[in-house]
């Protein structure tokens, strides 16, 4: 299943996307008489989402209900207020890395949700800056609360999967290194979505992650290279802090590009929706 926030009568919605266009949670709502929430943060967060996604794979009545067409509505963010975003660097190799053992603890930062914005929206380069990057990842998005788990456990906390564009001021990193936070931390420096990818990535490591700068792919690589799993990853956080739903953890690039004004910048995820930013210098 593939679940959406759509803008749609002047508010964000949660929607199933189908082959016919959006089907609203609001809509199922009304013709099965259910009481689901109507964002996909309050689906995840009250676990309803386990239910929505039982009824999408048994329904036989989803051809014939109302969907929104896809020219009718715009994508918005998945969802704007997550507890936590955590990010991952340095996190692909040029080959399959033997065992994670051989190499020290991740490289991680974390983001404030006020950098969130979604499909088409403005990336602002801050005012001065001349190199702002951008990096395409895999986002995984916790389902459920969790502490001190292991790695062999880690996916019945995940609910699943999304594309990211993960933005940075490299000056800023570059000056000192323990300035990341605050070279990753200005306002439109994460876009997140488009669709939440439930029960669709059978074979994890054959995910395809691209970032692809005025429609040339400058860098790729499959989470098979990854030097940390997504399990491992949740897994080693876990063990920090308790992880809640709606988390979102980054979990690296392939490659960052540079971007300027008026560029267009997108991250590829196998089986998700292609997510486009368009950048404007301040």
């Amino acid at each position: 299943m593939k679940l959406a926030t759509i803008n749609y009568h002047q508010k964000e919605q949660a929607a199933i996307v189908t082959n016919e266009g959006y089907l609203l949670i609001e809509t199922i709502n009304k013709l099965e008489e259910k009481q689901w929430p109507t964002t996909v943060f309050e689906l995840i967060i009250d676990q309803t989402i386990k239910e929505v996604t039982e009824w999408y794979e048994h329904s036989k009545q989803i051809a014939s209900y109302e969907k929104v067409e896809f020219k009718e509505t715009q994508l918005a963010p998945l969802y704007r207020q997550p507890r936590k975003i955590w990010g991952i660097g340095m996190n692909y190799l040029d080959g399959k890395p033997d065992h994670v053992t051989a190499y020290t603890d991740p490289v991680s930062f974390m983001k404030p949700d006020t950098s969130i914005i979604g499909m088409n929206d403005t990336i602002h380069i801050p005012k001065g800056s001349t190199n702002t990057t951008a990096e395409a990842e895999l986002a995984i998005i916790i389902g459920e609360r969790c502490k001190d788990i292991n790695e062999d456990d880690a996916q019945k906390y995940i609910v699943g999967y999304t594309s990211a564009l993960d933005m940075t001021e490299a000056d800023i990193h570059a000056e000192n290194h323990r300035y990341l936070t605050r070279a990753k931390s200005f306002d439109t420096f994460l876009s997140f979505g488009p669709y939440l990818l439930i029960n669709e990535a059978e074979e994890l490591s054959e995910l395809t992650i691209s970032t692809v700068l005025n429609n040339h792919v400058q860098f790729e690589n499959s989470v098979e290279h990854m030097r940390y799993h997504p399990h491992y990853i949740v897994a080693f956080h876990s063990k920090v802090m308790t992880l809640l739903p709606g988390d979102v953890i980054l979990t690296g690039t392939p490659g960052a590009v540079v971007i300027r004004d008026g560029d267009v910048v997108e991250a590829h995820v196998t089986g998700n929706q292609t997510l486009v930013n368009v950048t404007k210098q301040q």
